[in-house]
């Protein structure tokens, strides 16, 4: 418009600018250097068959690696693998469920209860891995020795059989991640107004019904974020299998994706390859991630 001039900024507004990018700085070039930069680098490294080593200029073979994926029966094993894993999400989710609930009074003790529930989550995954690799052994693990005592008949061979080693890795990651979901399911319930309760009993609901129909869905934000973040974590398992059944188990029963790309990547040398996974992983994610998104306006908060 004619006649409009350019208001200057005073100094004071132009000092509280400088502190604010200073403040944004930071985060910024930390998203920069340590998540940007690497994603374009490893989308370009799989588009070689870079070793780690040598040059990557000398190396390009474009979509090779992508195609070479589509083909790999082993790939499509691990992924069959990681899937198969997440049985354990919901078995995770209903058990801390009902021990949230359980735990949602005031009894004594209950702190020292909770505090108990919580310490795997704190402690060492690769040590606790290696207890567990143990309680699974053969001959000698305390889970076959409670067998034996109660049936007279020797337990399986936990990691040593194909159906058996999944079975042995839900049962260890269902049990490591319990102390997370139950705390967040404390929050939970313990945030819902009483007067939905008093309410519900006064119009003659049973426990059943006001479980079904006023717990249940005003923890559902909370059942979401642990689906979520269960999905996502479950696509990435690594360090179980690498402790428990480093050598990926019997005809690779127990690898995952996670697990085959770093084989890939350090074992044999194929960063490339093992690059063009990860974005196929990332897809993957995105677009579960996507899907659960889309979906939760069908089931989060919906109290009938």
């Amino acid at each position: 418009m004619a006649g409009c001039t350019k208001k200057k900024m005073s100094k004071a507004a132009f000092l509280e600018n400088c502190w604010g990018l200073c403040f944004v700085l930071p985060p910024f070039a930390g998203f920069l250097i340590f998540m940007a930069f690497p994603i374009v680098f490893a989308f370009v490294a799989s588009l070689t068959t870079w070793n780690g080593i040598t040059s990557m200029a000398d190396s390009f073979v474009g979509l090779k690696n992508y195609i070479r994926i589509l083909t790999d029966a082993r790939f499509w094993k691990v992924l069959f693998n990681t899937v198969i894993y997440m049985i354990g999400i919901p078995i995770g989710m209903i058990l801390s469920l009902l021990i949230a609930v359980g735990m949602n009074r005031k009894i004594r003790g209950i702190r020292i209860l909770r505090t108990l529930y919580y310490i795997p989550v704190i402690s060492s995954l690769v040590a606790v891995a290696i207890l567990w690799m143990w309680v699974f052994n053969y001959d000698y693990g305390l889970l076959n020795r409670i067998i034996i005592t109660l049936t007279g008949l020797h337990g399986p061979n936990w990691l040593g059989d194909e159906f058996w080693v999944k079975v042995s890795m839900i049962i260890f990651m269902v049990w490591k991640g319990l102390g997370t979901s139950i705390i967040l399911y404390l929050a939970g319930l313990q945030s819902i107004p009483r007067d939905y309760y008093e309410a519900a009993r006064i119009d003659g609901a049973s426990a059943w019904q006001i479980f079904c129909h006023i717990t249940i869905p005003l923890i559902s934000p909370v059942t979401f974020y642990l689906l979520i973040m269960g999905l996502i974590g479950g696509f990435q398992v690594f360090v179980e299998v690498l402790v428990m059944v480093p050598n990926g188990g019997l005809n690779y029963s127990a690898a995952t994706i996670v697990f085959y790309m770093y084989q890939k990547a350090f074992g044999q040398r194929q960063m490339g390859y093992a690059s063009a996974m990860a974005f196929i992983l990332a897809v993957i994610i995105f677009i579960v991630t996507a899907v659960n998104f889309k979906g939760q306006d069908k089931w989060v908060n919906k109290i009938d």
